[in-house]
């Protein structure tokens, strides 16, 4: 039975844009922006206050890409109306002098970017925030029109805020949230069949490895490098701090978790004690994938439970089960940071989780924190030129004061499409902006033909009025589904159709388009040229081998620090701040082109040994205090020997990353005997300290340290 054309089509259409959230955008926006420019234009007569609200409605209607679902999005856009009114003043004010105009183009183009490190909100709306100072810093010099200016601004968008809402509203998106709840439950089936495999249930084993094959995939799905930008947690915010914290933890339960059943004599070599310590992290996993899914702000109870004591039949443990129950307690540990990182994120502001009787270094040291100064905390972390954001946002404002110098001195006629066009083409580094080039002068120039001949086939304003909702539709609909040609050659058309209804035009309008766009374009080429030209792919090199040695440098102060030799609070937040440049620099790599020069190294790998080495290490020193092995010297210094070993490895590998090659394993860092021995021999000879496993849990997190480290060279199995 053959289809009808109809179905065809929409499968298309939906394979292009699955949900039709691009048509439902450009439905929205085709029906304010029409709304709003016919109403100030020919209802009220006023030029200037049909300009400024078509584009606020464009700006916020198009250039913004904002998180959440419509309700949140309206709310975002509303909350962005002062900063608007704040730009478009300023604009207003400078566009006295091309001088003037062109400084503050430098300073707001700059502050506008670099405030995306603020989180994907910020992020979302920086294109559209620069618009607003862009279109306002243009001549004529008229402050008297300001409150004109300002109502039409203040129209369009929150004609827009209401539009999300109200008109054909996108499905709400899978949350961050979500995703992590999919991935604990996954994690959840994952403990309970190691549950199974230390009591040697038939075919346990396998059902593991199934299990966690499905788990690594759900939990691949909440990886940074992996989700749409607005689905990123990574603001400054408690909350978005807080769902780091909890992915984090949940990566460390897979990485012990893995360890565990890895060894070669794990299977039987538990009890019913230690299966249901594991079932009992599996029910706590549940529990915070259900608290999860719940709306934002709603109590969360108790709280997680701390980690239960050892089970009496630990002191006759033989060295195999002894290895087994370390791996068993650093599982509930983790366990218990995600639970109460999802407390955190999901609690009311101003929440603390209750902590273990025991606790050391405060993970969650920012649930107490104003939000300003986490902001400001952020921000001051990424003032760097290793920064990827800084160096974007540098890039960008030098290009749009260079492109608004230039549009003043040669006095374009339509000196804001020049900066739009810089906007719109320029990308991260300057092989990306190079192939942007062509499609969008090819389009450019088609759609600037097709505006030429309509100017000279009807000059009359009533026909560019009656081709408005059409030439909305195809640049906002159209233009976006078959790519950055036809993107660039509907909006052209659609510019002219707009300009030639707010002044007097001729075929000529179309020509000063195609070579504004042009001089947009190459200035955006040569700035991407001139500043940073390979984008994040030798800050990625230089971050993660930094992120790498600052790992190795801050266990081998945390394993000192157990031993009561020295404070690894420096080293765990310099790690902390590395971490924050490597991540960066992976997400934008990932929006970037491949770059074969950076093919030969596993960047997923470098990251996962990365944070092995940081939350690994943090969960240890959280629950132990400073000196907790200082009462067994020999075994203590026999650890600290072994993590100054891996610390050198951490830094061998990272000046290998820096180069782009990983071709050399670092030496093993082999223990200086079997730790696990050491200490059933104390025992026996009666040792009745709980804490003296500790010296277990951290042999066995150095040795899983090791792995990942020959992972990143390829000597070591995959993460």
């Amino acid at each position: 039975m053959r289809r009808r054309p109809g179905g065809e089509l929409r499968d298309r259409l939906r394979q292009r844009d699955p949900g039709f959230r691009l048509v439902r955008r450009a439905a929205r926006l085709t029906v304010v922006a029409s709304l709003v420019f016919y109403g100030c234009r020919y209802g009220l007569g006023n030029v200037t206050l049909a300009t400024y609200a078509l584009f606020g409605t464009v700006a916020t209607g198009s250039f913004a890409q904002l998180p959440g679902p419509a309700a949140v999005r309206a709310r975002t856009l509303l909350a962005a109306v002062p900063v608007a009114w704040a730009l478009v003043a300023v604009g207003t004010v400078l566009a006295v002098s091309t001088a003037a105009a062109s400084a503050g183009m430098l300073v707001i183009g700059f502050a506008v970017a670099f405030a995306g490190v603020g989180g994907p909100r910020l992020v979302g709306l920086a294109n559209a925030l620069q618009l607003f100072y862009i279109l306002a810093c243009f001549p004529p010099y008229q402050p008297e029109t300001l409150p004109a200016r300002l109502g039409g601004v203040t129209l369009g968008v929150a004609l827009v805020a209401l539009a999300e809402v109200t008109l054909w509203p996108d499905p709400a998106p899978v949350s961050f949230a979500r995703r992590l709840a999919a991935a604990a439950a996954g994690l959840a089936d994952l403990v309970d069949a190691l549950a199974d495999v230390l009591v040697a249930r038939p075919g346990a084993a396998e059902d593991a490895a199934h299990r966690h094959d499905r788990a690594a995939q759900l939990l691949d799905e909440v990886r940074m490098a992996r989700l749409p930008v607005t689905a990123r947690p990574i603001s400054a915010g408690r909350r978005d701090r807080a769902w780091r914290d909890a992915a984090g933890a949940a990566q460390e339960v897979l990485a012990v978790a893995e360890s565990l059943a890895s060894r070669p004599d794990v299977t039987g070599s538990g009890d019913a004690d230690l299966a249901a310590a594991l079932r009992r992290s599996a029910a706590s996993l549940r529990r915070s994938a259900e608290v999860a899914v719940r709306r934002p702000g709603t109590p969360a109870g108790d709280g997680p439970e701390p980690v239960r004591p050892l089970p009496p039949s630990w002191r006759a443990a033989d060295p195999a089960r002894l290895r087994v129950e370390a791996a068993v307690r650093a599982l509930a540990d983790q366990v218990w940071t995600h639970a109460t990182a999802v407390g955190i994120a999901t609690g009311p502001r101003g929440r603390r989780a209750a902590r273990p009787p025991e606790a050391g270094a405060d993970r969650f040291w920012y649930a107490g924190r104003s939000a300003w100064s986490l902001y400001r905390q952020q921000f001051r972390a990424h003032l760097t030129p290793r920064s990827v954001y800084l160096e974007g946002a540098v890039r960008l404002a030098v290009a749009l004061a260079a492109a608004r110098v230039i549009a003043g001195v040669v006095n374009l006629q339509h000196g804001f499409w020049v900066l739009l066009a810089t906007l719109s083409l320029m990308r991260a580094s300057a092989s990306d902006t190079r192939t942007t080039l062509r499609p969008a002068l090819v389009g450019t120039l088609a759609g600037g033909a097709a505006g030429g001949l309509l100017l000279l086939v009807s000059p009359e304003r009533q026909a560019y009025a009656a081709l408005l909702p059409l030439a909305l539709v195809l640049a906002f609909g159209v233009g976006p589904l078959l790519g950055l040609g036809w993107a660039q050659a509907l909006l052209t058309l659609l510019l002219i159709v707009v300009f030639a209804q707010l002044n007097p035009s001729s075929w000529q309008l179309a020509g000063a388009r195609v070579v504004d766009v042009a001089i947009g374009a190459v200035v955006g080429v040569l700035a991407g040229l001139l500043l940073w030209p390979r984008g994040s792919g030798s800050d990625l090199r230089r971050n993660a081998g930094a992120y790498l040695a600052a790992s190795g440098r801050a266990a081998e102060r945390i394993v000192e620090a157990l031993a009561g030799r020295a404070d690894a609070r420096p080293a765990v937040a310099a790690a902390r701040r590395a971490e924050a440049l490597a991540t960066s620099s992976f997400v934008q790599y990932h929006a970037e082109r491949d770059d074969p020069r950076l093919s030969h190294v596993e960047w997923d790998r470098v990251l996962a040994a990365g944070h092995r080495a940081g939350y690994g290490g943090q969960a240890l020193l959280a629950d132990r205090r400073p000196g907790a092995l200082a009462p067994w010297p020999g075994p203590a210094a026999a650890l600290v020997a072994r993590a100054t070993r891996l610390s050198d490895g951490y830094a061998d590998v990272g000046r290998q990353v820096t180069r782009g090659r990983v071709d050399r394993a670092p030496p093993p860092a082999e223990p200086d005997g079997d730790i696990a021995r050491q200490v059933h021999a104390m025992v026996r000879d009666g040792e009745d300290r709980p804490e003296v496993l500790s010296l277990v849990e951290v042999d066995g997190w150095l040795t899983d340290l090791d792995r990942h480290l020959r992972g990143v060279s390829g000597s070591g199995p995959p993460r």
